[in-house]
């Protein structure tokens, strides 16, 4: 990776060391995505057919697995993922159900109780990437929370032919529908609603930059009402590490995220120019022995490795990136950790390389990307709900608050408003008791 001293870049050069891969926010993908949509709109699962074959070779007759597929697929995964899938969803249900919310009721004052409240939402589509790297431990992290949550409806959608084990897993985590469709147009399908697939409220799960453009467009749609997660695009990774850090550890790290795709990207922030040399040295020692290896070759080349002039620096460089995930291998991780104000997942210490969270600690994996992180929160179970307020006045309730609401209104020319208020407090001066029947 090229090795730049953050020191000695101007302004501009020091923003364009942060900036994303080129290949993120490709406009030539908007198109595309666009013409996606309005053939699922138009033509339904037919056109999803049509793209099965087009993009992923898949030539089906039904969209949905069927009872006696899914039962096939489970029998045929092998005991060691099972097993393996076990105990992921053992920590994370864990630590998904410790997020169950309590709610909230409390009087403001005498005669006026507020209260917030959480409902699930009935209805969510889970999008499980495929392609060269099936993401079975996606399913877990989006089905679970789903689950735990209450959500009637929990549809998952996989580009075909679905791994077995994401099937397998599926059916562990309580997913109600399958169904055989990838990319761009499996958004549409879940946004729009086709024959065989029902519309969704929201919408959940990482993706190339097809799929996230597709996420973000159906959300703008002023034909439907369909909410997305976050923007959950390529993967990426920055390593804050001392010269005190294992330079193979941090490559390792780096490689992980690497492997992911050619537009994800890794970053290296240390105060240590030794450090960075025995990384890239490591990089190049480890990449070679891995089976994705041309594409972390790939992603490497829009990487860097930035040097600092302390950890202070380090968290300044961090907080300004915003990454997906960022692993702290300091002396004082915890000490780096105060000062961190972006990042949609943290990682502390030597041994706690991102993969574990990825896979099996409890936390959850979906992830803002892009800078995102410095003001969208990584996915939990109150993504999966929706809250509300209540509010009830008694007649005391009202009139003792009633003097302030009108004089607020009045003073915003809302006339309405104070009426509503007035004619209540007029009935209860005049009758003395509760105007029940509004």
């Amino acid at each position: 990776m090229q090795i730049l001293n953050w020191g000695a870049l101007t302004p501009q050069k020091q923003q364009q060391t942060l900036t994303r891969s080129p290949l993120i926010g490709d406009l030539s993908a908007l198109q595309s995505v666009r013409d996606i949509i309005e053939e699922i709109c138009n033509q339904g699962d037919a056109a999803l057919l049509r793209f099965n074959k087009r993009f992923d070779g898949v030539e089906l007759t039904e969209l949905a697995l069927t009872a006696e597929q899914i039962t096939a697929a489970c029998n045929r995964v092998s005991l060691d993922v099972k097993q393996a899938v076990a105990q992921a969803v053992s920590n994370i249900e864990s630590f998904h159900r410790a997020q169950v919310f309590q709610g909230v009721d409390i009087e403001t004052q005498a005669g006026i109780r507020c209260e917030l409240r959480s409902e699930p939402i009935e209805r969510v589509g889970l999008y499980i990437p495929g392609g060269t790297a099936p993401l079975i431990s996606t399913v877990m992290m989006l089905a679970l929370p789903a689950k735990i949550a209450g959500c009637e409806k929990r549809i998952l959608m996989s580009p075909p032919p679905i791994n077995d084990a994401i099937i397998y897993a599926a059916n562990v985590c309580g997913i109600t529908d399958i169904f055989q469709v990838g990319g761009a147009q499996a958004i549409a399908a879940l946004a729009f609603g086709t024959e065989s697939i029902p519309n969704v409220d929201k919408i959940f799960g990482p993706g190339n930059r097809y799929v996230t453009e597709a996420k973000r467009l159906v959300s703008q749609d002023s034909r439907i009402s369909v909410s997305i997660d976050m923007p959950a695009g390529p993967s990426e990774v920055l390593v804050i590490a001392d010269k005190a850090a294992n330079p193979r550890f941090v490559a390792a790290d780096l490689l992980s995220q690497a492997e992911h795709g050619v537009d994800s990207q890794v970053m290296l922030v240390t105060d240590s120019q030794l450090l960075a040399e025995q990384v890239n040295l490591a990089l190049m020692e480890q990449l070679a022995q891995l089976s994705r290896k041309d594409i972390a070759a790939k992603a490497l080349e829009c990487s860097r490795s930035i040097i600092v002039s302390d950890m202070k620096q380090a968290a300044i460089v961090s907080n300004r990136y915003g990454p997906e995930h960022l692993i702290i291998q300091t002396a004082k991780p915890r000490e780096v950790l105060k000062q961190i104000r972006g990042a949609g997942s943290v990682f502390l210490g030597a041994y706690t390389p991102e993969s574990v969270g990825d896979y099996a600690s409890g936390t959850n994996h979906v992830l803002p990307t892009y800078g995102y992180s410095r003001s969208v929160s990584s996915l939990s179970l109150a993504d999966f709900s929706r809250r509300f307020t209540v509010q009830e006045l008694s007649p005391q309730g009202l009139q003792t608050l009633g003097k302030t609401v009108m004089v607020l209104a009045e003073n915003e020319l809302l006339d309405a408003h104070k009426n509503a208020i007035a004619l209540r407090l007029d009935y209860l001066a005049t009758e003395g008791r509760c105007y029940d029947t509004l």
